[in-house]
């Protein structure tokens, strides 16, 4: 029997477990997928005393309202949201970054991210999860990982394995912040496009197509033309790459991307900016800024120090 466990009243509009994902297997197909927004993932893990990479859910835009059953536990939210807990018909909004307590009978009800896509909740315990290939990540185009690889669903119970013992209440002062262009560096098809595409390419705005999700954000904007070919033979793909349609028109490939595509690459995004890239909703402006290699390898270890930092004030 299950002691403790959440009831999935609302389950919001793309809802799923997540962890760091998983590695190595690009060779049959299968991508990293794990939380989009890395930083902020390891932040809910911190703050609320687990394992830096253990899963937690991942909600876009609008979150699920769970009930919670059973003996009392901790949780927290990252990113831009809004949300409340119910305990017993008194409502209270939340901050995120702040863990609360819950007991049996309560509610949390993510109402919605602030201008943002993806937030994150995470427990002071273990969900009872499956893992495939080493890791609980869904991945809903392929029905890979936890939850038979699905979306949270109405009426389903999520049970919980353990509870930690430290239940100490902690707050980070922390805020997301937004950037004014997107840095890349080129792709090894940027020849490819003429010089005008190219000038469109880093000075024009895009527009993010509502058609994005998890697997690629599709951009809308100014015509990228391609003097060679508008196809290729099929080759890999990475995280953050940039591929131009036979339309003019750029997709950056995110977490569940396939892994081999041919549409030609203008860039790829560099891994410094990705967690504030996948935060862009649909409807919003971004421009690009072209940097060299080296430069984002010091930005990218700039990034990863002062994600340790956030962290180690969480400790």
């Amino acid at each position: 029997m299950v002691n403790d466990f959440f009831e999935v009243i609302r389950p919001g509009i793309n809802t799923t477990f997540q962890d760091n994902g998983r590695n190595n297997l690009y060779h049959i197909g299968i991508p990293f997928s794990g939380a989009m927004d890395t930083r902020n993932y390891k932040l809910a893990n911190s703050i609320i005393g687990n394992k830096i990479y253990s899963p937690v859910v991942e909600f876009a835009y609008q979150g699920p309202l769970l009930k919670y059953k059973g003996n009392k536990i901790n949780f927290v939210i990252t990113g831009d949201v809004i949300f409340k807990l119910i305990k017993k018909d008194i409502e209270v909004y939340g901050e995120c970054y702040e863990s609360y307590s819950l007991e049996d009978g309560d509610k949390i009800d993510i109402i919605s991210t602030n201008k943002s896509v993806y937030g994150y909740l995470a427990i002071s315990g273990e969900f009872d999860l499956k893992f495939q290939w080493g890791s609980c990540s869904v991945n809903t185009k392929a029905n890979i990982g936890s939850n038979n690889g699905k979306k949270l669903e109405v009426d389903q119970k999520i049970s919980i394995s353990k509870i930690n013992s430290n239940l100490t209440k902690k707050k980070l002062n922390y805020t997301n912040t937004r950037i004014e262009k997107i840095r890349v560096i080129k792709g090894t098809n940027y020849d490819y496009f003429s010089e005008e595409g190219k000038k469109n390419f880093f000075e024009k705005e895009f527009t993010v197509s509502k058609l994005s999700d998890r697997m690629g954000m599709r951009l809308e904007g100014q015509n990228i033309k391609n003097i060679v070919d508008t196809n290729i033979r099929s080759e890999g793909l990475i995280k953050g790459v940039i591929q131009v349609t036979a339309d003019g028109n750029p997709i950056i490939m995110l977490s569940d991307h396939g892994t081999i595509g041919g549409y030609p690459k203008i860039g790829v995004v560099i891994s410094a900016d990705y967690d504030k890239l996948v935060q862009i909703s649909s409807g919003s402006k971004i421009k690009f800024q072209e940097i060299e290699l080296s430069n984002a390898e010091t930005l990218f270890k700039l990034y990863e120090m002062e994600t340790q930092k956030l962290i180690l004030q969480t400790q």
